[in-house]
């Protein structure tokens, strides 16, 4: 099978399309053929491995990988179609559409993976694309695990979300919406218009102007992207307010597709830091 493969850290340049073993399913795992997966900040991250800091660099290595990577196949999002499973399996049956992430983590840049039947892995639903269906496992469960069972986010709260655009940021704005609240959201120029149709209330250009010095008071502080610090917004929550920080910005809004042959220019496109949404890359 083909598969996005980097053997040493560094630039996208370092990634390669090659023929790996297509993998066979355990007793207890199914055998997907990927159409569609993801490109996001992470991925972007534990290829240069930018992502730890310096007091955890030497245990991140050990784990990842001192000198070169143990993870040669990134990706944490995907969609496909089931075309094996193992004789233990219940759940799920050839031609079964499905998506999710890979466990324990990446393997997604390929044409197949085995994933265990009680993985991170739910069937499609019939009125999702592809490309929809990948974008949503990772930034929507990280958005969904910090609005509902962090923040606790409920009708009439005030909310204020650093990082409105970015692919958590945008499942952030949305459901903070679905839940009752007044919703600020904070992104560049380019972006305002767009986090104003996710249902925001207010939206803030941040190259313009200081969230932290404007004077609103806030329920939940959601720093998606990590750019902030609680001592700087404390003074902008309410009395037992909560103030959320995402250190790593994960990568449902599509802003581009790539082909699989186009991998390294997805990666350098995330690497800028001005994705709208998500970065699907079809396979």
């Amino acid at each position: 099978m083909k598969a996005i493969v980097h053997t040493k850290y560094g630039p996208p340049d370092e990634l390669g399309l090659k023929e790996v073993k297509k993998p066979v399913p355990k007793d207890n795992e199914v055998q997907i053929r990927i159409h569609a997966t993801t490109v996001t900040t992470t991925d972007c991250n534990v290829r240069n491995f930018t992502f730890v800091p310096k007091l955890f660099l030497l245990p991140a290595r050990l784990m990842f990988g001192v000198s070169v990577p143990r993870i040669n196949i990134l990706g944490i999002d995907l969609a496909g179609e089931i075309e094996a499973v193992g004789k233990d399996v219940k759940r799920f049956k050839k031609g079964d559409q499905v998506f999710g992430s890979p466990e324990p983590a990446f393997g997604a840049h390929a044409e197949y993976i085995c994933i265990p039947e009680n993985g991170s892995l739910a069937k499609k639903p019939s009125n999702m694309t592809w490309e929809e269906a990948a974008s949503v496992p990772l930034a929507g469960n990280t958005a969904l695990y910090f609005i509902r069972d962090q923040g606790k986010i409920h009708a009439g709260q005030k909310v204020l979300i650093n990082g409105a655009s970015g692919g958590i940021g945008t499942f952030a704005a949305q459901l903070s919406k679905y839940y009752g609240a007044e919703v600020t959201g904070v992104c560049s120029y380019a972006n305002l218009e767009m986090v104003k149709s996710l249902g925001a209330d207010k939206v803030i250009d941040y190259t313009k102007e200081d969230f932290t010095k404007n004077g609103e008071i806030y329920d939940v502080i959601f720093d998606v992207v990590g750019k902030t610090s609680f001592s700087r917004c404390k003074s902008l929550l309410k009395k037992k307010g909560v103030y959320l920080v995402n250190i790593i910005e994960l990568p449902e809004l599509i802003d581009r597709c790539y082909p699989l042959e186009q991998m390294a220019e997805a990666f350098r496109y995330v690497e800028k830091g001005h994705k709208k949404g998500n970065v699907v890359i079809t396979i």
